[in-house]
């Protein structure tokens, strides 16, 4: 790899630790702000929501927008959202003021995947390593903001979405200084949609779908679970973010360096089963211990799933087709942030967060739909 190279993949894993850090703080700030400002369940919802649907706008706009204005540009217009987003989140309790800005932290969540996921997978002589350690780069942002968070709570309500908010800012310095040779114009090529006629991009479309879409919900209700239901202590239940990357990031590293995934596909579906069978464990709990250590083998069985999915589109891994697959994984996002929420509001939060489950075993079936596809038999 030439410098230029170096340097686009090094700033994807970069941005995408401040990404995981900023991004995952959300899970951790709506819990703040509920208890700040007395939010039922069905608003706590609504907020985590109108983030996933920012990310799924800026799914769509990162993946047609370079072709109009350039993929500077682009990236520089949606990746400001996690700093003016949590700007907003510490200045205001407004719901209209919150709402916006949880739709901007996730305009710039949106826009982080599909920049550093092409950055990383164009400058990377191993695509699957290379996404792995992305996601890793993510898990360890994801780590550490609870610590943060905790720390900067304890000095003032409003700290920690002013802190987000700077690293938010230095998200988007680092996105404006990169080299990104996306152009624009009459001489740049013409956008391959050939990837519409596959059955393979639709079957992994809808795998991502039921993977964010499952996965995101837990993290973004998981804090909220555990308090509500008393399972781990207050004291602990803020860690549970934690312990959910901790067992992601283990996993993420021992794929990329250790035990490199060679059969894709039917890891894939070794990968959905353990994620029921952990799931369901997690649900069943009733003891802190458990608790713990069912929710970090979830996670460590989830780990690999989505840079894996990533991976396996192959050639199809363009600016386009992820702005498009990626939009289409939000959908599950918004779904079921709301619908956990508006479960929890009328019956429970235990059945809310049960209903993940039926992503879960939808991620087993697609798993076993792509890798019965005739020309993938074997792997």
């Amino acid at each position: 790899m030439n410098t230029t190279q170096t340097f686009q993949r090094n700033a994807g894993f970069f941005t995408f630790f401040l990404s995981g850090f900023c991004g995952i703080s959300a899970g951790i700030v709506v819990t703040l702000l509920q208890e700040a400002y007395g939010f039922r369940y069905s608003m706590t919802g609504t907020l985590l929501s109108f983030m996933n649907m920012g990310n799924l706008l800026a799914g769509f706009i990162a993946g047609i927008l370079p072709a109009k204005i350039g993929m500077k540009s682009t990236v520089a217009l949606l990746s400001a959202g996690y700093g003016i987003g949590y700007l907003f989140m510490g200045l205001s309790g407004w719901a209209i003021l919150l709402m916006a800005a949880f739709f901007l932290v996730g305009t710039a969540r949106g826009s982080a995947i599909n920049t550093c996921t092409v950055l990383v997978s164009d400058n990377s002589k191993s695509r699957a390593k290379g996404l792995n350690l992305l996601h890793g780069c993510f898990a360890l942002g994801a780590l550490l903001c609870p610590f943060a968070i905790r720390a900067a709570e304890g000095k003032s309500f409003r700290l920690p979405m002013l802190i987000l908010a700077l690293c938010g800012f230095l998200m988007w310095s680092v996105f404006l200084i990169t080299p990104m040779e996306y152009s624009h114009g009459k001489n740049s090529p013409p956008t391959d949609w050939s990837f519409f006629k596959s059955k393979k991009f639709w079957r992994i479309a809808g795998l991502l779908f039921c993977q964010t879409g499952a996965e995101t919900s837990v993290a973004g209700w998981v804090i909220t679970y555990f308090k509500d239901s008393g399972i781990i202590s207050p004291q602990l239940s803020p860690y549970a973010v934690t312990i959910m990357w901790s067992g992601t990031l283990i996993a993420r590293m021992l794929i990329a360096f250790v035990l490199p995934i060679r059969k894709v596909y039917s890891a894939m579906i070794t990968m959905s089963i353990g994620a029921i069978i952990f799931y369901l464990g997690l649900m069943a709990a009733h003891t802190q211990g458990a608790a713990i250590l069912l929710l970090f083998a979830y996670a460590f069985a989830m780990a690999g799933m989505n840079p894996t999915i990533m991976s396996c589109a192959g050639k199809m891994t363009t600016v386009t087709s992820v702005g498009i697959l990626l939009p289409i994984s939000s959908i599950g996002t918004i779904l079921m942030s709301w619908l956990v929420g508006i479960i929890a509001e009328h019956s429970s939060i235990s059945i809310g967060m049960a209903s993940n489950l039926i992503l879960y075993v939808g991620m087993l079936l697609f798993s076993i739909a792509i890798k019965r596809l005739p020309e993938l038999k074997g792997n």
